[in-house]
């Protein structure tokens, strides 16, 4: 199953963008051992419309345009499911063993995720319930899928 990441923002380089970078290679080099194997990274610029409301609607416009026909659909969302990583790595597991191959993970903008998506997704999560800013959410669920392969193949790195 390809997994990609769908974010509203562009990660500038510096320190976030070179762990997030770095989580993603090891999710990349150790996923296809399990049946993981990261896509991509698509990155959209906020929308410039004037309003909440419709700049929503314009990002799940070029979230629903980059989606495979049917992808399954993650959103991150503060008022999501949380799970632990053991959960998460079931997750994972569970969309690949029913077939499926292609996973969209997406992060929304700075005001949130317009209402349509939450209908077309298969699963909301969070990463907690405090807001975090767009460069920790990347890096930490790049490491999530990271963590999620090493409990997959048994890997020691996950010791909860």
């Amino acid at each position: 199953m390809r997994v990609g990441l769908f974010a509203v923002g562009r990660l500038k380089s510096g320190p976030e963008k070179d762990l997030a970078a770095r989580y993603f290679d090891r999710f990349a080099k150790a996923g296809p051992a399990v049946g993981l194997e990261f896509s991509r990274v698509a990155e959209v610029a906020e929308s410039r419309a004037s309003n909440a409301d419709t700049r929503k609607r314009d990002e799940a416009a070029m979230l629903q345009k980059s989606l495979a026909d049917g992808s399954v659909l993650v959103l991150l969302d503060e008022r999501g499911k949380a799970l632990d990583s053991e959960g998460f790595a079931s997750l994972l597991r569970n969309y690949r063993d029913q077939g499926k191959r292609d996973l969209t993970i997406a992060i929304g903008g700075a005001d949130g995720l317009d209402p349509s998506l939450y209908d077309l997704a298969d699963a909301t999560l969070c990463l907690g319930k405090m807001t975090w800013p767009h460069q920790l959410v990347r890096t930490l669920i790049a490491e999530q899928l990271y963590r999620a392969v090493t409990i997959l193949s048994g890997h020691p790195y996950h010791r909860a």
